[in-house]
């Protein structure tokens, strides 16, 4: 894949390089394009502590991040974009490459990124780095976990796209792409992790913008595999996970409002070299949204969100997860927002042990309220 994604760059460099001596950009389309962000939030659960410490209240809610890009001539762009959070256990202000590419668009139906790329599943995901973008804190957990954002945000590979007129029928927005993930896994105190590899990724999306002027349909799908070398009570054990997952996107804007829908599944398989069960299990999540741009100060958003670790298994709190949630966004000037949400939430599927002192979610309390808050700055 290293090889391939080498040779692509070359090819790309080159081809844009010859075009260039027949196309000029102006001072304005050269120039180099910066921007960047800062963002402050807070947790607080009545029971329970979700994504970080929060029943007694938790500022380990931060983000910040630059991006640089630069359109090289008319078909050729390069950036990239230096990230660092801190979410719980999740993050502790290590800057990193949150992505960056080569774009060359060869025609508006054709294009091709490569590098770091965002990940074009659902709606949006490929903004959950732009807080500004967002009328929410956070985004319906059921499909955009924040604790998986490292993820889910990006591969490193090649991606092709395009847009292509429909004429009567409206347009199509499409991506392809394929590659690999780099992870890390923490040890546990039962459990070493001496590696872990994505031997590779690949997904696709299809976006039909209707010819109803804000709406669209589509759908996204990836697949991967994960190996793991682990090391359990002194015996070497090598796992192997598989995963397919597809969601299915509806938004509609017409004037103030915004109103989003999806729904999607996600299969995973567990294999292992050593004589223990392989494990299947079928995961189900979808959401409702619906946000109103009040005034150009004030955007309030309601939304619906359930997950179900297990179709299979629906019964207990800890198989499944509701999420009623009711924020406001306040734009209190051009570059500085204020949200304010809270969560009436119900079941423990998305809980974990780690964070709760070992207990399980299935000893959680089951009715437990979150309540979020968060500041960015942006230019």
């Amino acid at each position: 894949m290293s090889r391939c994604w080498l040779l692509l760059v070359l090819v790309v460099a080159t081809t844009a390089a010859r075009q260039a001596e027949a196309d000029e950009l102006t001072e304005e389309e050269s120039a180099l394009q910066v921007h960047g962000f800062l963002s402050q939030g807070a947790l607080w659960t009545t029971d329970n502590n979700y994504l970080a410490q929060t029943e007694d209240g938790s500022f380990e809610f931060a983000e910040a991040g630059i991006a640089f890009s630069k359109q090289l001539d008319p078909k050729l762009r390069a950036g990239f974009q230096l990230f660092t959070r801190d979410l719980g256990w999740s993050g502790t202000y290590s800057a990193k490459f949150d992505w960056f590419n080569l774009d060359y668009r060869w025609r508006d139906w054709l294009g091709v990124r490569a590098g770091r790329t965002k990940i074009p599943f659902g709606l949006y995901n490929e903004s959950l780095d732009i807080d500004a973008a967002q009328p929410v804190v956070l985004l319906p957990q059921s499909v955009y976990s924040a604790s998986n954002r490292e993820f889910l945000l990006a591969q490193t590979g090649v991606e092709l796209y395009g847009y292509r007129r429909l004429g009567a029928l409206g347009a199509l927005d499409y991506r392809a792409f394929g590659g690999t993930i780099y992870l890390t896994v923490d040890s546990t105190p039962t459990v070493r992790v001496d590696s872990v590899t994505v031997p590779y990724i690949v997904g696709a999306r299809v976006m039909w913008e209707l010819p109803v002027t804000g709406l669209r349909v589509g759908a996204s799908a990836i697949g991967l595999k994960i190996k793991a070398d682990l090391v359990q009570a002194d015996t070497p054990i090598e796992a192997m996970v598989t995963q397919e997952a597809w969601v299915a996107s509806l938004e509609y804007a017409v004037d103030r409002l915004t109103f989003s829908a999806e729904y999607g599944r996600a299969h995973s398989r567990q294999s292992y070299d050593i004589p223990l069960p392989p494990a299947e299990v079928t995961s189900e999540s979808m959401y409702a949204m619906a946000s109103y741009r009040w005034s150009p100060l004030v955007q309030p958003t309601l939304y619906y969100s359930l997950q179900y670790p297990n179709v299979d298994h629906r019964d207990g709190k800890e198989l499944r997860q509701h999420d009623a949630a009711l924020a406001f966004r306040f734009d209190l000037t051009p570059n500085w927002l204020l949200k304010l949400e809270g969560h009436a939430m119900r079941g423990t599927a998305a809980l974990t042990a780690d964070l709760n002192d070992g207990v399980a979610p299935a000893a959680l309390a089951n009715r437990w309220w979150l309540l979020a808050a968060k500041t960015t700055v942006y230019f």
